[in-house]
């Protein structure tokens, strides 16, 4: 059974100073942010709003000793929060939703947050996220550091992520080592992207392949799957071969059960261009699987109007950023959250209408 949420952030750390001027418990104020972006709030003004609205729901499991938090307050407590702190709570609990599903594929790809280039270079939030791709939702995310990068950072996320049953994917930057060891060792499996930048690995992979062609896959346990698609003026097919329980791949790589092909055919206009892609993985399953979860890695890049992420919520309401915490701690309330459609402007509510309900 999944935590209750008022449960969920009770010790999350509270960054103001308790005085008599603290009116609102910690816990009401996230429950209320998180409620209400889930809902479709995109703004502060809108948190409150929901808020308001909904009080007499919050009051059936939140203390609300002086009622509904302000939407300064709401910007303030953000600006100042931990985001970390946040992110795994929320991370963990969410993870446990989706655990009723089955297996969980995760992919872990970085992301530079809408609406945070506009004051300087040390302002814009820069994240590294983990998605949920077919519960479509953030599982979580850490900050990239100024002078930093994804790599560095990615083992960090896969530290406070719970992975038992999960398939993690990662593109080629993160095809680290240590990446794979973490997912292991938290009861996980994944899914890497194999490109140059691991020339060793690639070199082996590409043996396996050419070793298991060269017999016409004689003694080789394999499967595959096809797939052809026409639309928008173009036509792609993909062949995927998985092939289990590889030769010859570096010892360094942890549990290693299948190494993954993909050919692919695009034609637009009249043209034809031809490409490959190899993948690592610690997960044995069948091609058509393989191939429905490096589908899914693509939805962390490209995601849909109705997926349970949003828009940077001060790109909405203009109400800036703290340069030292402010976008983490904003980002992370925005980006667990599902993106609305839009709404017929309301003269009540500055956002792009009203937050459901």
């Amino acid at each position: 059974m999944t935590m209750p949420l008022a449960t969920v952030f009770t010790d999350v750390p509270d960054p103001r100073i308790q005085t008599k001027n603290t009116k609102h418990q910690l816990t009401d104020i996230l429950v209320i942010a998180t409620c209400a972006v889930l809902a479709g709030a995109q703004t502060w003004d809108a948190i409150a709003l929901y808020g308001r609205t909904k009080e007499a729901f919050f009051r059936r499991f939140l203390p609300l000793p002086n009622g509904i938090p302000s939407h300064d307050t709401f910007y303030n407590v953000f600006r100042a929060l931990d985001p970390d702190a946040f992110a795994t709570r929320f991370g963990a609990w969410m993870a446990a939703a989706c655990r009723a599903t089955g297996l969980i594929p995760i992919a872990i790809d970085g992301k530079s947050v809408r609406g945070t280039k506009k004051a300087t270079a040390t302002g814009c939030l820069h994240t590294v996220s983990a998605w949920a791709t077919a519960n479509r939702v953030t599982l979580g995310q850490v900050s990239v550091p100024d002078g930093s990068n994804e790599i560095a950072v990615m083992p960090e996320l896969l530290r406070v992520l719970e992975l038992k049953g999960a398939l993690v994917t990662i593109d080629a930057a993160g095809c680290q080592v240590e990446n794979a060891r973490i997912i292991r060792d938290r009861e996980g499996d994944y899914l890497l992207t194999v490109k140059g930048n691991q020339p060793t690995l690639l070199a082996a992979v590409e043996d396996v392949f050419a070793s298991a062609c060269a017999t016409d896959f004689a003694g080789v346990k394999y499967d595959q799957h096809a797939t052809s698609e026409k639309g928008h003026g173009r036509h792609d097919e993909r062949y995927v071969t998985v092939i289990y329980d590889p030769k010859g791949i570096p010892d360094v790589w942890q549990g290693v059960k299948a190494v993954v092909q993909v050919n692919r055919e695009r034609t637009v206009d009249g043209k034809t261009t031809h490409t490959t892609h190899y993948y690592l993985s610690s997960y044995a399953s069948a091609a058509a699987m393989m191939a429905g979860v490096i589908r899914g890695h693509w939805g962390i890049e490209n995601p849909q109007p109705d997926d349970w992420r949003s828009n940077n919520l001060c790109e909405v309401g203009g109400t800036g950023y703290d340069r030292t915490r402010g976008p983490s701690g904003a980002g992370r309330v925005v980006r667990p959250a599902p993106r609305p459609r839009r709404h017929p402007m309301s003269d009540n509510d500055p956002v792009l209408g009203p937050p459901r309900r």
